[in-house]
């Protein structure tokens, strides 16, 4: 009888051919969902930019006793908005940078892919009113805050 220990020529070839089908799929699978995760990371949702604006900037201005130490809008040579920003007496910030299209909270961008946003301050019957024009793709929502006093 033979002594059969150790494997074939045979059975090495069939487990590299599978070896290489299965690194194969994965590869091909792997692929796929890669540039999918690129695609979508290159895509930017206006309205879920304008929300968590919304909800940060609501937040500020629900705040009792709140007050506008601060707001300016810069335009560049061509009369676009360079930047526009409008400061809090509790300290914070809000400036909208036309050259990354953001919009930070202090030194944190909280939005971005923001083609337009300015900051108008004013007082009207007695109550502290913020304009706030927000431009981003296909959304263009202008937004009236009235201030807690």
């Amino acid at each position: 009888m033979k002594n059969e220990k150790g494997i074939t020529l045979v059975s090495l070839i069939i487990y590299v051919i599978a070896m290489s089908i299965v690194i194969g799929i994965i590869a091909v699978i792997s692929g796929y969902f890669y540039k999918n995760v690129a695609d979508t990371s290159g895509n930017i949702e206006p309205m879920t930019e304008y929300t968590k604006f919304n909800s940060f900037f609501s937040e500020e201005i629900n705040e009792k006793g709140i007050k506008v130490l601060d707001c300016k809008t810069t335009n560049s040579n061509d009369g676009s908005i360079d930047t526009s920003y409008i400061v809090f007496d509790n300290g914070v910030q809000y400036t909208y940078i036309s050259a990354n299209k953001g919009i930070y909270r202090n030194k944190v961008k909280i939005a971005r892919g923001i083609d337009e946003c300015t900051f108008e301050y004013k007082v009207e019957n007695a109550k502290d009113i913020v304009n706030v024009s927000f431009k981003a793709k296909k959304l263009n929502n202008p937004m009236t805050y009235t201030l807690k006093n």
